[in-house]
């Protein structure tokens, strides 16, 4: 028996190396093909050109138009979208754990919604005039709230019903739909073309210093969420488990829940709603290595990374001259996934602890 669990974790261990070696691949190539790809044509030569000249021989990146295109507005969008995804996809793999559901996610179950619905306040009622911070604030307090409905409707008996844990996701985005569209109905039209962007997710007003804000913010929540993995793990096995092992489990959701809202509220303020990232890419690595946090954290980040800079690239090339919201290709792969999902949990009983 014991020969057996060493085995099983020794298999596990090596796929994920063997994961994490593929998926940073992946995160390189991502970012080369994003930068290089778009209405003016360049190659993955010209990009590791550039940023050699830049970067490392101190040229102006106006000195070329290349150069101009490349670092005003291709490198922070591949690069925000490679940090919001790694953002969404770790929200979604804590989410998972703490509610010990695999359909637990920011978008399904209404955070996403929630700052979404912050974020709108603030743009609606000018206060993004006083400062870059108030967007991602307000959108944090929104997510809060939205989290805060979510668990205490899902939660019954001490337990978290799935179905229950899906409708109240539902209402909450039901709900956030409303107020946006009250919001764009109460805003001037400046402000309902702002609002619109949220509501479809895009990437397409990308700057350096929301790469810097979103890349910080990802830094310090990943590093907590990291010195907490064994807890999580244990968490995932449900509070009873946990309390055994003298985790304080409400402390340990409560920071659990901060720090996703951080994340969302964080991803939705520059991105808008950009659903089903934290759903797929958790989900998919559970099947691969297993339901180990200390896996599961690095490599979602890397998953998100990949999956929401993959489809942000397609968003910009698939139709000459246009620029798809990326939230409609993250919705036509993370909607059937969740399907499946669903159809399996509900087929298991229906309740996770």
């Amino acid at each position: 028996m014991t020969q057996t669990v060493a085995s099983n974790r020794s298999a596990r261990a090596r796929a994920a190396w063997l994961t994490g070696i593929v998926l940073t691949i992946a995160v390189v190539c991502v970012l080369l093909i994003s930068s290089a790809a778009g209405q003016y044509a360049t190659t993955p030569i010209e990009v590791l050109s550039s940023i050699k000249r830049v970067a490392f021989d101190g040229a102006e990146p106006t000195d070329n138009p290349t150069d101009a295109a490349l670092w005003t507005i291709r490198f922070p969008r591949a690069l925000l979208a490679a940090v919001i995804g790694a953002s969404l996809a770790l929200a979604g793999t804590v989410m998972q754990g703490i509610f010990a559901n695999p359909l637990a996610e920011p978008s399904v179950v209404g955070v996403s919604a929630g700052a979404s619905v912050g974020a709108c306040l603030a743009i609606v009622f000018g206060y993004t005039s006083t400062g870059s911070w108030v967007l991602p604030v307000s959108a944090f307090i929104g997510a809060m709230i939205a989290t805060a409905c979510v668990w205490m409707l899902a939660k019954g008996s001490g337990k978290v019903l799935v179905l229950t844990l899906v409708l109240t996701g539902i209402a909450i985005n039901a709900i956030g739909g409303a107020l946006t569209s009250f919001l764009v109905y109460l805003g001037d039209t400046s402000s309902r073309e702002e609002i619109i962007f949220w509501q479809m997710g895009s990437l397409a007003a990308a700057r350096w210093e929301q790469v810097g804000v979103c890349l910080a913010v990802l830094a310090v929540t990943a590093l907590c969420i990291w010195l907490y993995r064994n807890r999580l793990d244990v968490l995932a096995l449900g509070d009873a488990a946990a309390h055994g092992t003298g985790i304080n489990v409400e402390r340990l959701r409560f920071i659990s829940v901060i720090l996703v809202c951080i994340l969302t509220g964080t991803a939705v303020a520059f991105s808008g709603m950009i659903g089903f990232v934290g759903l797929v890419v958790p989900h998919a690595l559970r099947l691969i290595v297993g339901p180990s946090h200390k896996y599961l954290v690095p490599l979602s980040l890397l998953g998100g990374a990949t999956l929401l800079g993959l489809a942000d690239t397609a968003a910009r090339t698939l139709i000459p001259l246009s620029d798809i919201p990326v939230g409609v290709f993250t919705a036509l792969v993370g909607g059937p996934v969740f399907i499946v999902l669903l159809r399996g949990t509900l087929k298991k009983g229906g309740i996770r602890s």
